[in-house]
């Protein structure tokens, strides 16, 4: 059996026996609007971000392995432990590796996401940057928006409840609690692509995206951009 083929084996026994199931039955998750997630193709899947768990329970919700831009140095480590860290963020988790010490390497993200889409894969996005601290859904970053138009994938907003919850911030270790995972339909992209050009278009989509979520999220929103925990 070569390489490949045995991470790619062993993937799927973490999703489909080993992690799935029981992940599932300990989260108790439920979710909603799963028939908007088309099972093959390119796909771009944009939610809240409340939990480091986030990244796991979307694809047991959506049924498919999904695409996360994550630090590279999770994948790079040598030995067993460094085995095993690509097979939990590499195979079971989708990350895709991203060098945040690179200035170059970073600002190829959305590059190397768009190629993730060409490759028919599901691609996972965060518009707001980075977990919320203070609960509050915040006003998203057009990254989602410029994805969407320069791949051409349908747009799908997530919206999370109960992750937060399950693994508050800068907790170790999975509480029992209830989690929810909300699908809402594609956003009409060519409709505002009707209606806005430029800077305004990829604001639009990303609002459009923000205003879905907020429909099927508890949370109550904020006009501001959510702060990085390194911020000044």
């Amino acid at each position: 059996m070569t390489g490949n083929l045995a991470m790619r084996t062993l993937e799927w026994l973490l999703r489909r026996v080993v992690v799935g199931p029981p992940l599932r039955a300990y989260l108790r998750l439920r979710v909603e609007g799963a028939e908007h997630i088309p099972p093959t193709g390119p796909v771009i899947i944009a939610s809240n971000h409340l939990s480091f768990v986030d990244s796991m329970v979307i694809p047991l919700a959506a049924g498919r392995k999904v695409g996360f831009l994550g630090k590279a140095e999770y994948l790079q480590g040598t030995g067993v432990s460094g085995w095993i860290g690509r097979l939990w963020f590499g195979e079971f988790g989708g990350m895709i590796p991203v060098d945040r010490s690179d200035a170059r390497a970073a600002a190829r993200s959305l590059e190397l996401a768009e190629e993730h889409l060409a490759a028919g894969g599901a691609f996972g996005i965060y518009p707001e940057g980075t977990r919320s601290r203070d609960g509050l859904l915040h006003k998203g970053r057009t990254g989602v928006g410029r994805l969407a138009l320069a791949s051409g994938a349908p747009v799908i907003p997530c919206a999370l409840e109960g992750t937060d919850k399950a693994q508050p911030i800068d907790a170790r270790g999975l509480r029992p609690h209830r989690v929810t995972v909300r699908f809402a339909p594609p956003v009409d992209v060519a409709a505002l692509e009707a209606q806005f050009v430029k800077a305004r278009l990829l604001r639009a989509v990303t609002d459009e995206v923000m205003d879905a979520i907020a429909e099927r999220s508890p949370q109550g929103r904020s006009d501001d951009y959510a702060n990085r925990p390194d911020a000044a």
